[in-house]
């Protein structure tokens, strides 16, 4: 079974930067492309970035581009997103998922069959 588990999340100022993090097993980084929502409250789950299973490709979110990198330590089987310049909108449980179809859209969460539990990220002064 596919295992996902993020961490890094934290409360920080405006301006700030934060690295989360997302640790798989049960698959290897070379099959799944990973991706990062996020919910606030009241919320859908909206997508953040995705990094595809052979690094060709990496995705943004329009909100987040220019702030944010993804990236990956496959010695490590573990996901990073590195935030920069945060801001208050960027509060939110921060998850990491499981991409199964590299044809499809990845902002859609259909096309993820593995979450991991989120970490809360909060951005306030």
């Amino acid at each position: 079974q596919a295992h996902l588990v993020e961490s890094g999340g934290g409360l920080v100022q405006p301006g700030d930067s934060l690295t989360l993090s997302c640790v798989v097993s049960g698959f290897t980084l070379d099959h799944y492309g990973i991706g990062w929502f996020r919910q606030a409250p009241g919320k859908e789950r909206e997508a953040v970035s995705l990094l595809t299973y052979n690094e060709g490709g990496k995705y943004y979110a329009d909100s987040v581009k220019g702030r944010f990198t993804i990236s990956r330590d496959n010695a490590k089987n573990t996901v990073y997103l590195k935030m920069n310049s945060l801001k208050p909108e960027d509060t939110g449980v921060y998850y990491c998922g499981r991409n199964t179809n590299p044809f499809g859209n990845w902002m859609m969460w259909y096309e993820y069959d593995y979450w991991g539990q989120g970490t809360q990220v909060t951005v306030s002064s």
